[in-house]
């Protein structure tokens, strides 16, 4: 097994282990939001519990993602599975704003309609401290995740975060965050509800909720609609592609560069090059092949690498007729 293909199967474990623990976590902690939510009446932690529902669907779509993305290029898909990922990741942003954000929007405005009873919220107040732990240790693994790759690659985490094409732990660690600012608008609601014995707040609460998940469901439908479209690299990593590859013997300059994201750790990198005139047909195949090996070494998330020979603009000068 080749260095490029360990890291590829230990990037997708540890992708795989986050989002587990995600899943795990919100299971749990939506049948607790939804028995406070029924014992106190209280809309916001309903809506807390559509919230961690379609969290844990999300999650489910994700592995499913992680999974079929792994399977290896066949005949009838000669360029692999990849992208499929972005598929799922695209329906797990839209069972967010459907299970998510509807659900706690059209929840919050008719319990400004129509008001509720206000029981006990004992209850609602120990799920939410319970859930805002597990929420923190799920955020936790997401975040560490982030911050190694964001290491390695020598970025800032942030950044790392904003142009991952790994768009499950970048899932993870928004609707993390949104679960852990939900938790503490739902935890406010019921606070307003207790001290003012109205549920205007509660459905205020409620309301601000579905906007948050409205919010994470568009971010993470908008990622995925551009890896699907077609995502190339950032355009200083296009720069140290194209200096790698003029850096090789026998290649005078890079015509015309296309590069693709098809995955976290799958990048298609195709180019029209002008190779030197006096170059033979064997040293022409050789630099291909060197021009190959020093972008896996310098980029080991390059899979595939096609290089064109095409006329420099001096030689269409020459042959204008051509």
């Amino acid at each position: 097994m080749s260095d490029a293909q360990a890291d590829k199967e230990a990037d997708g474990g540890e992708s795989t282990f986050t989002v587990i623990v995600a899943a795990l976590a919100n299971l749990g902690i939506a049948v607790a939001k939804a028995v406070a939510g029924l014992i106190s009446g209280s809309s916001a932690m309903l809506s807390e519990a559509a919230h961690s529902v379609a969290d844990t669907v999300t999650e489910v779509m994700l592995l499913t993602a992680l999974k079929r993305s792994e399977k290896p290029a066949d005949e009838d898909h000669p360029l692999g599975y990849g992208p499929e990922r972005y598929i799922w990741a695209m329906l797990a942003s839209i069972a967010t704003f459907v299970g998510g954000a509807v659900f706690s929007i059209y929840d919050g405005v008719h319990t400004l309609v129509a008001g509720e009873e206000l029981g006990d919220p004992l209850v609602s107040y120990i799920v939410l401290a319970v859930a805002f732990l597990l929420e923190g240790y799920s955020l936790r693994t997401g975040v560490k995740q982030v911050r190694r790759e964001a290491s390695r690659l020598r970025v800032p985490d942030t950044y790392y975060l904003r142009h991952t094409p790994d768009t499950a732990v970048k899932a993870v660690v928004m609707e993390d965050s949104a679960a852990l600012i939900g938790l503490l608008l739902a935890a406010g609601g019921l606070l307003g509800g207790q001290l003012s014995g109205s549920g205007v707040w509660d459905g205020i609460a409620s309301c601000l909720i579905g906007l948050l998940l409205v919010y994470v469901a568009w971010v993470l439908g908008r990622s995925n609609a551009q890896l699907l479209i077609g995502r190339p690299l950032p355009p200083t990593v296009r720069a140290r592609v194209r200096e790698e590859l003029q850096s090789v013997p026998h290649i005078v300059e890079v015509l015309e560069l296309t590069t693709l994201i098809q995955g976290p750790d799958e990048i298609l990198i195709a180019a029209k090059v002008d190779f030197r005139d006096m170059a033979t047909a064997a040293e022409v195949e050789w630099a291909c092949e060197e021009a190959e090996d020093q972008l896996r070494e310098r980029f080991p998330s390059v899979r595939r690498v096609y290089l064109d020979p095409t006329p420099g603009r001096v030689q269409r000068l020459r042959h204008p007729e051509r």
